[in-house]
């Protein structure tokens, strides 16, 4: 059987260590790279195409959150795990939202980190028991299906300043007036861009624009 390889992406060298001689351990893992970005992760995903990346969600240059998406489109095989220092509703709505199939914290026992790998090596999904199945159940179908691939690079500098307004609260009369165009041009912006974000319902474009710092919540 071959071994299975695990990429480690954590910005502080001890936590690599220690999770490097926890995983290695493990009958059949191999820890075939580390890095300490996420930006970093990405590339190393990319070249070499791990079974598991094992992800810290706070890190400079990128963070795990935003690093996961392009990991999975890198290689599109690879399972994400991501490892946080502390939990919240928002932050499960984040990891889910990112794509990633796990979530464990940092501080949490041993034998967690080895199930949560184990799991996403046999394509099942791991999270950490406070992540319940009703935050899970929480995302919408359209989040679900669009979680991939949504970057804020996609609109344009007109179309970002539209969701600025609306998520703001202003209406379409007040967007146009703000704006100097016609309300007619911003309800073909507004679709225009739920078209490109695939996305099917306002809080869901509430979600992106704080998710990428367009607006603040």
């Amino acid at each position: 059987m071959a071994q299975a390889s695990i990429l480690i992406a954590d910005d502080y060298a001890v936590v690599r260590r220690g999770l490097r001689d926890l995983l290695e351990a493990q009958p059949g893992w191999k820890v075939a790279g580390e890095t300490a970005s996420g930006g970093e992760a990405v590339e190393k995903a990319r070249e070499l195409r791990p079974d598991v990346v094992v992800l810290d969600i706070t890190m400079p240059d990128m963070n795990g959150l935003d690093a996961t998406p392009l990991i999975l489109e890198a290689s599109p095989q690879t399972r994400v795990l991501i490892l946080a220092m502390q939990y919240t509703a928002a932050v499960a709505e984040k990891v889910l939202l990112a794509g990633a199939h796990g979530f464990v914290y940092k501080s949490g026992p041993e034998q967690e980190i080895i199930a949560a790998v184990s799991a996403l090596l046999n394509h099942q999904t791991f999270f950490s028991p406070t992540i319940t199945a009703e935050d899970q159940e929480n995302l919408s179908t359209e989040d679900k299906k669009a979680k991939r691939g949504r970057r804020v690079d996609h609109l344009t500098w007109r179309e970002r300043e539209i969701v600025q307004l609306l998520v703001e609260g202003k209406s379409n009369k007040e967007v146009s007036a703000q704006l100097n165009i016609s309300v007619r041009t911003v309800e073909n912006h507004r679709a225009r861009i739920m078209r490109k974000l695939r996305l099917r319902s306002f809080s869901s474009l509430v979600r992106y624009a704080i998710r990428n710092k367009i607006v603040e919540p």
